[in-house]
């Protein structure tokens, strides 16, 4: 759980006044009863890459507690932002399109994290790129990001899902199942493949940014009647999310030691990993774009039956903080 009472002079008076609750302090000086502190519920991923929310105390104004609940998977995380267990969450583009096009009521409205995937290898075999993974045991966790991102990898190398044998592996357990021998190859998001790179267990086959998705990757979503209702809090939470983004980006040491406290990995991993994860609260043109291909990608698939409704992808809060 991330708590902080110290209000930082970037969320100013203009910022905060709409939050009534959260002004606690104010009330209390003009004689008016004090308001019970706000409780922000936060999802997040046990990933590299969803690290910004364990900075979120840094840049936490006075009267809000931000509380980190870590999550397994992209989809549980999202769940649980569709469900209101949370008020927002961090969890892969896949998870996002998925619940939008099945008309869930989510909203994204910042990124989180572009870049973070890999195809790692059994160390010395033969699978030196895309296509030698025909006819191997593939780990890959359905309904991901990275998921979509090696089939459309496949495609452009002329396979298909039924050249490989796809394993179920969660993320975090891909590294271990490659080091069994359960699985030939897996499609990983950091730490994992840092591990393996790091432990001599696995080798790189790619990064997989090579098509027109870009490096998207995990993207910060709300429900939509959070955004609707509480517009004020979504505003507060994205300054928040933006402060703790650009300082863990340009503080890498902070960054890495952070996932070693949190995720409890070895540095020597992380160190390989950093490089491969690039945290950013930035939505715009670019990622809009890549989001549609990836849509678009999903539906080609016959992962979604229709692509999300137009707002599905909400960029006006953080186009307001761009433009201040």
């Amino acid at each position: 759980m991330i708590r902080r009472r110290t209000l930082l002079s970037g969320l100013g008076a203009g910022l905060l006044a709409p939050l009534a609750p959260l002004t606690s302090r104010a009330a209390s000086a003009q004689g008016a009863p004090s308001a019970e502190p706000v409780t922000i519920r936060m999802g997040s991923l046990k990933l590299i890459h969803s690290i910004a929310p364990h900075f979120y105390e840094r840049f936490t104004p006075a009267g809000v507690t931000v509380e980190v609940i870590p999550f397994e998977s992209p989809t549980e995380c999202k769940n649980a932002v569709v469900t209101k267990s949370v008020d927002f969450g961090t969890f892969g583009i896949a998870a996002a399109t998925l619940g939008a096009a099945a008309g869930e009521p989510l909203a994204v409205i910042a990124s989180t994290c572009n870049r973070g995937m890999a195809v790692i290898a059994k160390k010395d075999s033969d699978i030196r790129a895309i296509k030698d993974l025909k006819g191997r045991r593939v780990a890959i966790w359905p309904g991901s990001t990275q998921e979509v991102f090696v089939l459309e990898r496949m495609r452009m190398e002329g396979l298909s899902i039924k050249d490989i044998t796809p394993v179920r592996v969660s993320f975090s357990e891909m590294h271990i199942a490659l080091a069994r021998g359960d699985v030939d190859a897996y499609v990983g998001a950091e730490p994992g493949p840092g591990v393996s790179l790091a432990s001599g267990v696995g080798q790189l086959v790619e990064y997989p940014y090579g098509t027109e998705m870009g490096a998207l990757n995990m993207v910060f979503g709300a429900h939509r009647d959070t955004v609707a209702e509480r517009p004020a809090l979504v505003r507060t939470m994205l300054e928040i999310h933006r402060k703790a983004t650009d300082f863990a980006a340009k503080d890498r040491e902070a960054m890495i030691a952070m996932a070693v406290a949190k995720l409890g990995q070895k540095r020597e991993a992380l160190e390989i990993s950093a490089p491969n994860v690039e945290l950013t609260w930035k939505l715009g043109p670019d990622e809009v774009r890549q989001a549609g291909a990836y849509a678009q990608h999903m539906l080609a698939l016959k992962q979604i039956r229709r692509l999300p409704e137009p707002g599905f992808i909400d960029t006006r809060f953080v186009d307001a903080m761009r433009d201040a």
